[in-house]
Parts: structure tokens; sequence; C-alpha cells
């Protein structure tokens, strides 16, 4: 493939376009990018974006600054050029993997378009992504080359951009990991993971019944963690048994009667045993308690 030319507008940037160049660079690397207002320029160019007033996917022309923008999601949010990139590319980018791409829309595209576009309502305070990229702009005291900052704001999002894309990987994997789980339980509310993947919000979404996760943690031992009535919250459906709290090693196996159990948390969310075998014993006692 020929090289292909790349178009957005000059001055001041955000994070709608910078991320739009990220994600174009990792479908096509070698591309030839000029920032400009031109339009005899923009005409010329492979792919617009964030300039030139036309929303044109057929044609790759994707700004949204036109009277009529360029449309909206079904949640209200209106598609900034990032999110017009990713509408069309996205997939692509992500290989094929529509959960993967439309994880990475929901957690990171929509937002960045929602703040271009002044659709903030619900979002967290605190300095932003986009307010982060904003800051690669030159202040007013400096005197330097403005495009070259741009190249560091998109060197900056391209690797946010591709651990995004990751997570999603992960994420998407792990839900698949943790469903399979939860179906294949002896006992619906103890949920056994051969290998530590995130559950929580997959737990939350499948199952009712589940009260606490048996998994390994990274350094070969076992873990019994309770699940909250709630992701991110503190309060557990059960916790563990009271009389457990923060005791270790031989006074806790005293208490349990498990010969290897280790720890147990004082907040009663979570303790470890040397086995497998430990974390089922401990997880059939707080069952029973």
């Amino acid at each position: 493939m020929s090289q292909i030319t790349v178009v957005t507008h000059n001055g001041v940037f955000h994070a709608d376009d910078v991320f739009s160049i990220a994600a174009l660079k990792l479908l096509f690397p070698s591309i030839h990018l000029i920032r400009t207002r031109d339009p005899d320029i923009i005409a010329k160019a492979d792919i617009v974006v964030d300039v030139g007033g036309v929303y044109d996917p057929e044609t790759d022309r994707f700004d949204h600054h036109q009277r009529d923008g360029a449309g909206q999601r079904e949640n209200g949010i209106p598609y900034s050029s990032f999110g017009l990139i990713w509408k069309k590319y996205g997939l692509e980018i992500c290989q094929g993997e529509k959960d993967v791409a439309h994880a990475v829309d929901t957690g990171l595209v929509s937002t960045i378009d929602a703040i271009d576009c002044g659709h903030v309502e619900g979002l967290a305070e605190g300095i932003s992504l986009s307010q982060t990229i904003s800051l690669f702009n030159p202040s007013w005291e400096e005197n330097v080359d403005i495009d070259e900052h741009f190249d560091e704001a998109v060197v900056f999002a391209s690797r946010i951009l591709e651990r995004f894309i990751v997570s999603a990987k992960g994420s998407v994997k792990a839900k698949g990991i943790v469903a399979k789980a939860i179906e294949n339980a002896k006992d619906p509310r103890v949920i056994v993971l051969d290998q530590f993947t995130p559950w929580k919000r997959t737990v939350h979404a499948l199952s009712e019944d589940a009260l606490y996760m048996v998994y390994p943690s990274q350094t070969g031992q076992w873990r019994i963690q309770t699940v909250p009535v709630e992701p991110g919250s503190f309060e557990n459906k059960k916790s563990l048994p009271e009389s457990w709290g923060g005791l270790a090693d031989e006074a806790l196996q005293d208490v349990t009667g498990v010969n290897d159990a280790m720890f147990c948390h004082n907040g009663l969310f979570i303790a470890g045993t040397d086995s497998f075998e430990g974390a089922m014993a401990m997880a059939s006692l707080a069952l029973n308690d």
C-alpha cells in the first residue's frame, strides 16, 4: 500500500484529533501527516480528521464541526473526530474482536467525545485525559514548534490507546473464564478460578448465589475472598468468621483447624492458605459460620 496522507488542523490541538491520529497510526504506521486548514491540501488528502466541515466515512472525511454535527450514540453522546474514526476503523484496529472494540469505545473513546462536544454531565471531576492531552500545547510563554508538541502528544496517546486495547481484550477474556467457572461450580456459593482473573463485575452480573471466590495468588498460594454486595462496595455479602480476623499462621490454624492457613484480614474479606484444599476447607467453614 502506498503511503497514506492524513490531514488534521494546525494550531491548538485537543484529545479528539490527537487520539484520532494515534488510532490511525496503529492501523497505518507510516502515514504522512499534514496539519493545515488549507482547503486545497485537505481536498487531496486520503483521510481528513477534525477539519474540513465534512463527515463522510466512505471518502474518509471525519469532521464533526459542521452545523448538524456528525450524529450521536444511542446514549446521546455526540461523536467527535475520534469517535468517528473509531466507528469506522475500531473493529479493524482490534483485529475483529467486537467486544474489545465496544469496550474501548465505552471506556475511552466516548468519554473523549463527550468532553470535546461539551456533553460532560455525569463525568468524574478532576483532571481528565482530555485535559492531559491539552497540556502538551505550548504555553503562551513558549516560542516553539507546535507541531512537535502535537507529535509528542500522539506518542503519548498511542501508548494509552494500545494499553486500553490490551486491557479490554483481557477483560473480555476474563468474563468468559469467570462465566465458565460459575457454570461449573459444584456449590454455586463458592466459585473456583484456576488462575487469578478479574471477576467482580461478571460474578455480579451472572450469579446471585456466589458468596466466596477461591483462586491462586501470584505467589502460588491460595486465597478465599468474599463477594461484595456490589462492585466497588466494601460491604460483604457474607463476611469470613469474625473469630478469624487479624490472625495468622499458628493462631489462625488453631482456630480453623486448617493446618496450612496463613492469614485472615481484619476486614474479614480475604484469607490465605498454602494449598487449594486449605482454601476450600476455609470456604466450607465460612459457609457454615
